[in-house]
């Protein structure tokens, strides 16, 4: 039992320093941009709420891919998750009610990520290889779906409740990440399922000789990355007033920048859900600082390739050095 806390209080110490760091980080960018467009709008309330939700959907997949980097998987499949559910929720939205249409999109997610888990685990092949073939097939689905084509949705509640809504004078966009983040944060650092979590991705035969079923918390984790993918689906669908097959397939690259640099292990055993949430913010605020400084879209997908590989750089020396 005193082996099993050291254990965790040492992933946990780990995991402290990187949340301070991407604090760190965090701060220094804003202050960097906060002084080189102190002449334009940066800084505002309106521009930082606009930001948000944005990058809201980009949130909630990273949250969602946190729980399955913390078991050691990457899940690769969740940008096609994201335009199928929302493909699928706005079709089902134009013959049912909202309910049905919110659940056959979360649906969508629980299934591949089910099926990805199956997959996995039965074929004991890379989790990068099974969901690279997923994100194909799903990718194929979405643009069979509809032949190309976007599917508006002109659902007033719908949209109102998933995108462009507010409480309190705050986009409700905010109120979803604080929502899906709490939560997630309350999995992983109050209960026994994220201890399970984290000692399947430190050590897989350590966990299963303590008596975790490991296969069934890699199941679960998967599942939660692909249906936090189906519910950014929804989001996205919300705030644009419509689904389209492109839907977050270029998000990839950042959701997984976001939570790296955001403390999470790549390789399993370590999870920070607010060093996620900042992660995501911080991209968010790269991306609109670049583009009130006059980058290109090209430039801003530099910018993520050099913090991706910042962040896995720090990851590998940790791990080297842990």
């Amino acid at each position: 039992m005193s082996i099993q806390t050291l254990s965790f209080n040492q992933l946990k110490q780990i995991a402290l320093q990187r949340e301070a760091f991407i604090y760190y980080i965090f701060f220094f960018v804003l202050l960097f941009f906060a002084v080189l467009l102190h002449d334009t709008a940066f800084l505002t309330l309106s521009n930082f709420m606009n930001i948000v939700k944005q990058t809201a959907p980009l949130t909630i997949m990273a949250v969602g891919l946190t729980f399955a980097l913390a078991v050691g998987h990457i899940d690769l499949s969740i940008g096609s998750v994201v335009a199928l559910s929302a493909l699928v929720g706005a079709l089902l939205l134009q013959h049912t009610g909202i309910p049905l249409a919110v659940i056959g999109a979360l649906l969508v997610g629980v299934t591949v990520g089910l099926i990805n888990g199956l997959l996995i685990e039965r074929l004991q092949v890379s989790s990068l290889l099974i969901t690279l073939g997923t994100m194909g097939i799903v990718t194929g689905i979405a643009r069979q779906l509809t032949n190309l084509e976007s599917v508006p949705i002109i659902n007033q509640d719908f949209t109102f409740f998933f995108g462009s809504g507010k409480v309190l004078g705050m986009p409700i966009l905010l109120f979803w990440t604080v929502v899906i983040g709490g939560c997630a944060y309350i999995i992983l650092n109050k209960l026994s399922a994220g201890r399970h979590l984290l000692a399947v991705g430190g050590n897989p035969f350590a966990a299963r000789a303590m008596g975790i079923k490991v296969t069934r918390v890699r199941l679960y984790a998967l599942i939660a990355s692909s249906t936090a993918a189906a519910l950014a689906g929804l989001l996205y669908a919300g705030r644009l007033h419509g689904a389209r097959y492109t839907l977050g397939e270029a998000d990839l690259l950042t959701v997984i920048a976001a939570v790296a640099i955001g403390g999470t292990s790549l390789f399993g055993g370590r999870a920070c859900i607010i060093g996620a949430i900042l992660g995501s913010w911080l991209m968010g605020i790269i991306n609109n600082g670049l583009i009130l400084s006059g980058f290109s879209t090209n430039e801003q997908m530099i910018a993520r390739g050099i913090i991706l590989v910042m962040a896995v750089a720090i990851g590998v020396k940790e791990l080297r050095h842990g």
